[in-house]
């Protein structure tokens, strides 16, 4: 197959996509219609079959348990205690409650899996705090679509099971490859904070001066999400439970936590179900169509002529993910992270393996790439998500201008782990044996 008819099939797809058209159809239009004019009904057959052994897996029940644990933090009120302990313990740093912000992300991110319920949630307690102590509105608002990016990168992911799953990687080991490139990108974030920002928040003193006693009193609210992502990681990297098992395991405990608040009642667990299953959903809908064009890219040899075409650039590694880098960022502004992640990976991922890069490795780096995309104008979701959220009436070109310096900081940190790659790899080389 020639380049050229690939190239027309990937417009074609972006083009449906600027129509409005679902993603889902996009997709599914392209690759299943494409596959039909190359092979007629018997491709077309086919992907019933590729539909049933991908959803017919243990695997894909991870998608809607963690969904689900997810919904259980937040409207159990577990959340919003975690947001409270942290403000009191970091409103000493060099930019105060921003500093907390990210610490809040990153420890709901630990165990919700997705960027935008973490900026959502995160957002609707932070802003209050924010605005009383007359912190700054676009650094503010930035600090938390950038710290809501983390939801996807830090484990568990659910971005991270769609790819596992398109890329037929071990979710395990890019779980296990997501935890320091995840913490050491909120720690970036907290020194580009503490060196820019470092005087937003001076009115804070009521928390700074807040007696010991109650910062460890308040302090305990922060053991039920840490409990609860120890046990699901930990039961995951000892062998002891599948990435669905230990997501179940996370459910129950959730529960627990949510039963001790006194929160738990049957309305709360029909609405945490429900809007679990709605964005469940979609994202099994996304997933099914994505393996639906790997049938047709696999059998009409588009995997083949973009490696070949590729290779014949002579590009080396470094070369080839700078490229890629670009690619993606460019990409990301007028597209969706799920949606990008989807319709690229079986596209990629030859050239990838062609390349010699281990595809544990690319899941973080794409991951990443989503992470930029969720917080780039003009389709950013975590902008729209953060903005929804203000109640001041600000404009929404506070929240663009607070997270363009966080894509600069991913950007350089993408950069890094191209450089020390071994910054993902180490988690997962050890848990293999590999060290």
């Amino acid at each position: 197959m020639s380049i050229a008819i690939v190239g027309i099939g990937f417009g074609a797809m972006l083009l449906l996509m600027f129509l409005s058209l679902p993603i889902a159809v996009a997709i599914i239009g392209v690759g299943a219609y494409g596959g039909y004019l190359l092979y007629g009904t018997p491709l077309v057959d086919m992907m019933g079959g590729v539909i049933w052994s991908s959803l017919n897996n243990p695997a894909m029940l991870a998608i809607p348990l963690f969904m689900l644990l997810g919904e259980l933090l937040l409207r159990g009120g577990i959340a919003d205690r975690m947001y409270d302990a942290m403000a009191v313990w970091l409103a000493r740093l060099p930019g105060g409650l921003l500093h907390s912000n990210i610490a809040t992300c990153t420890l709901f991110s630990a165990t919700s899996g997705s960027s935008v319920a973490t900026a959502a949630t995160v957002g609707t307690i932070a802003l209050p705090a924010l605005q009383q102590y007359k912190y700054p509105m676009a650094p503010a608002l930035g600090s938390l679509a950038a710290g809501g990016t983390l939801g996807i990168l830090i484990p568990p992911s659910v971005n991270l099971l769609v790819y596992g799953s398109i890329a037929n990687t071990s979710v395990g080991q890019l779980f296990a490859g997501g935890v320091v490139p995840g913490l050491l990108l909120a720690l970036s974030f907290s020194i580009y904070i503490a060196i820019f920002h470092g005087k937003a928040g001076a009115e804070a003193t009521a928390l700074i001066d807040l007696p010991l006693r109650e910062k460890l009193a308040l302090g305990k609210y922060l053991v039920p999400p840490l409990i609860i992502f120890g046990v699901v990681m930990g039961s995951i990297y000892g062998g002891l439970a599948t990435p669905t098992e230990s997501a179940a395991i996370g459910v129950i405990m959730a529960m627990g936590f949510v039963a001790l608040n006194g929160r738990l009642t049957v309305d709360l667990l029909i609405n945490c179900s429900v809007q679990a299953a709605k964005t469940s959903g979609m994202v099994m809908i996304v997933l099914v169509v994505s393996l639906l064009l790997n049938v047709t890219i696999s059998m009409t040899g588009v995997a083949q002529a973009m490696t070949t075409w590729i290779g014949g650039f002579g590009l080396d590694r470094l070369t080839l993910l700078v490229v890629l880098l670009v690619f993606y960022v460019l990409l990301g502004t007028f597209m969706d992270a799920m949606s990008m992640l989807v319709l690229t990976v079986p596209i990629v991922m030859p050239i990838i393996l062609h390349a010699g890069i281990d595809p544990v490795w690319f899941g973080i780096f794409i991951v990443i790439m989503c992470e930029i995309a969720l917080i780039t104008p003009p389709v950013g979701m975590n902008l729209f998500v953060v903005h929804g959220v203000r109640t001041d009436g600000g404009s929404y070109s506070d929240v663009t201008r607070g997270s363009w310096p966080y894509v600069g900081v991913m950007m350089l940190f993408t950069i890094a782990l191209m450089i020390w790659p071994q910054i993902v790899m180490w988690l997962p080389d050890i848990l293999a044996g590999r060290r």
